[in-house]
């Protein structure tokens, strides 16, 4: 997540609660992307410095665990620039050129100078991200699907250039005796099922089979993954993309909570502040009156009680609003009520890391190192298999 400012309800469903979600059911890693935040910000980084500890704060508020996923910085894992570097020497300019939030980034942004190399290439940085630490899933919203799919052709592409390491065959055959005899000759038989009959069945359980065994090393279980599919070693795995579900948080307009339209209720707004806000949204236009009925299709509040409110609430809501039995200011108490019970928490425990900033810096110190130890060793391999190791 980038750090430009606050961090808002939008964040808190559209990103935050799926991440405190994913924690418990896959190894994680979270990084505050402050390099991706200098290629729309380099004019005034300020913005980011302030920003990344109030953000983590946000993060640990809201549920995110540090004994249960890695937190960290970006720039304070170098590993994610070299391999950056690494990768943009194999990949075509064209390729970041079709990315559609290149463009469509530079028509939005008019007012920022973003003809830079770190906006054109910011996409292979987050492929970078991505593939320091071997990522099979990267959780994403429908407008980054893209930005996988690149990291995942890089990778291929890595990989067909790369992956023929120096006595392959021979590595792969001395890896298939460690699986033990019954294991190995399932295996070549699950291969010669897929590769010469494209039985994909075959494929997915030889993946398994070698997912299976505890036996092996990583380096020989990706050579014998690259092996079953026809290919060489697979050094850098092609991750998927784990599609979220759309936020449907909308903002104090009806719009979508955005800090660019101005609509936000932050996570650790006052509730003095917080109920201000709810009292005084927009509501239908045809209610000028008490007496006036009105459509909920065509009021904000009600999208807030998609959010936040029971079915029996919206009955009462609908049927109120409609036959003007209930008035504006009526509607909106159960939403106000609902949005200060669910921030609440969240403020009393970022109190507990803002008057304790030690354990803040010290819980992302050691996100840092525990990340570098990942990127350190796909890097070495990386080098490795590009010929810059000089021993």
């Amino acid at each position: 997540m980038r750090p430009t400012g606050q961090l808002h309800l939008g964040h808190y469903h559209g990103v935050l609660k799926n991440w405190v979600r994913l924690q418990h059911e896959h190894e994680c890693f979270f990084f505050v992307a402050d390099w991706h935040a200098l290629t729309t910000h380099y004019e005034d980084p300020s913005v980011i410095g302030s920003s990344v500890w109030e953000m983590v704060i946000d993060w640990l508020a809201a549920g995110v665990s540090p004994g249960a996923a890695r937190l960290f910085i970006q720039s304070q894992v170098p590993e994610h620039a070299e391999l950056h570097l690494l990768l943009s020497m194999i990949t075509p300019l064209s390729w970041l050129e079709r990315v559609p939030t290149y463009k469509d980034q530079q028509e939005a942004l008019k007012e920022k100078d973003l003809a830079t190399y770190g906006f054109l290439g910011y996409p292979l940085l987050q492929s970078a991200d991505i593939l320091a630490y071997k990522a099979g899933q990267v959780p994403v919203g429908e407008d980054q699907v893209a930005h996988v799919e690149l990291t995942r052709e890089v990778a291929r592409r890595f990989n067909h250039l790369y992956g023929r390491e120096r006595g392959f065959e021979e590595k792969v055959a001395a890896a298939i005796k460690k699986m033990g005899k019954k294991n190995a000759k399932l295996y070549k038989e699950l291969r010669k099922r897929y590769q010469e009959k494209g039985d994909v069945e075959a494929l997915q359980t030889a993946r398994a089979l070698l997912e299976s065994q505890g036996n092996i090393t990583l380096g020989d279980r990706e050579r014998l993954f690259g092996y079953l599919e026809g290919g060489g070693r697979i050094i850098l795995p092609e991750p998927q993309a784990l599609l979220t579900e759309a936020s449907k948080m909308p903002g104090l307009d009806g719009q979508k909570m955005s800090k660019s339209y101005g609509n936000t209720i932050p996570l650790r707004a006052d509730p003095a502040m917080v109920e201000q806000s709810l009292r005084t949204m927009p509501t239908d236009p045809a209610r000028v009156r008490r007496t006036d009925p009105g459509d909920p299709g065509k009021c904000p509040v009600w999208q807030m009680h998609v959010v936040y409110s029971d079915d029996a609430t919206r009955k009462w809501v609908d049927e109120g609003c409609r036959s003007a039995g209930i008035g504006c200011l009526d509607c909106k108490q159960p939403v106000i009520d609902a949005v200060l019970a669910e921030l609440a928490p969240i403020r009393e425990r970022a109190q507990e890391y803002l008057d304790n900033p030690k354990l803040v810096r010290s819980i992302i110190n050691e996100g840092n190192e525990n990340a570098r130890d990942v990127a350190r060793e796909t890097l070495e391999e990386v080098r490795e298999a590009m010929g810059l190791v000089y021993d």
